[in-house]
């Protein structure tokens, strides 16, 4: 115990000014995030009621997420949001290996690509998704005119006015947008692999397929898993992308978590059921990380060793 002792103290001797410089931006940021993280907290547990006075707090336990467990509403956003984010995740890993790999080949014309592949990722996703409204229009948009066009339907589809087909495109949309992402994180893994190892399978024989199997992919398959566990925590927050095409409807057929919690709080000012809707959210993206981190530590360890 002595020698644990010990250690702190010349630990905290050693450090003692790094210490105080790193002071002033743990106090602002403790202020910034966890002061809100805390308050979230404290409504969560509490029936909120708006008084002269300001805000009243009535602490009432769990009553709150009783209350959302136990509602078919909560249950159907949780469900569009598992959906919505494995399904566009594996998507996009798909399509942005393919892309990555594309790409890697081009040499002489792989900053221009680059440049194109980043256009969706930079534009504001309230920009991209008004400009996705107009191409699924139902009157007027160009997607109906294109498959008119091609044959494949008689009649213009109405692709926002009914659930199934309102949630695939919410996903190509999103699929859109965010593969950009998952080609940069690849692309960077492919670079890193050796190009003698290609040199000694092509000499052995071996054929492209064979090379992706034996040399590709076991490569980059770190660079794999951190766009898996990054996509997945974004696409789990979704909001803005469902909020600008369907404001979360047919009825509730694309309305995710943080869109129900945005409701509750700002629509119906119901402060408690909003904040224990946004806690679940949080509860549920931290297992999603407990699971994958793991996952991303062992891989990387593998690559190491």
């Amino acid at each position: 115990m002595q020698k644990i002792r010990d250690s702190l103290r010349a630990s905290w001797q050693y450090n003692r000014t790094g210490y105080f410089m790193v002071l002033p931006a743990f106090l602002i940021l403790a202020l910034v995030m966890f002061y809100p993280i805390f308050y979230t907290l404290r409504m969560s547990f509490s029936r909120v009621e708006i008084t002269e006075e300001g805000y009243e707090y009535t602490f009432i336990g769990l009553d709150h997420f009783l209350n959302i467990f136990t509602n078919s509403v909560y249950w159907d956003s949780l469900w569009f949001t598992f959906y919505f984010s494995f399904a566009t995740v594996s998507l996009e890993i798909i399509l942005g290996l393919l892309i990555a790999l594309a790409i890697n080949k081009v040499k002489r014309m792989m900053n221009l690509s680059l440049v194109v592949m980043l256009i969706p990722w930079a534009l504001i996703t309230v920009v991209s998704g008004q400009m996705w409204s107009y191409i699924y229009n139902g009157v007027y948009g160009i997607l109906n005119y294109i498959f008119e066009f091609l044959g494949a339907i008689s009649s213009p589809v109405a692709w926002l006015a009914t659930p199934d087909t309102a949630i695939i495109s919410i996903m190509a949309a999103e699929v859109w947008k965010t593969t950009p992402f998952v080609v940069i994180i690849l692309l960077a893994g492919l670079q890193m692999v050796p190009k003698d190892q290609y040199e000694a399978a092509d000499i052995d024989g071996a054929n492209r397929w064979q090379a992706f199997w034996k040399i590709t992919l076991p490569a980059i398959k770190g660079s794999i898993a951190v766009a898996i566990i990054f996509r997945l925590l974004q696409a789990f927050g979704v909001f803005d992308l469902p909020f600008v095409l369907t404001g979360g409807g047919p009825g509730n057929a694309t309305q995710p978590v943080a869109m129900l919690a945005q409701k509750s709080l700002f629509q119906n000012l119901n402060f408690g059921i909003g904040s224990a809707i946004s806690v679940s959210v949080v509860f549920f993206i931290i297992m999603l990380s407990i699971v994958f981190f793991p996952l991303i530590r062992s891989v990387v360890k593998g690559e190491e060793g």
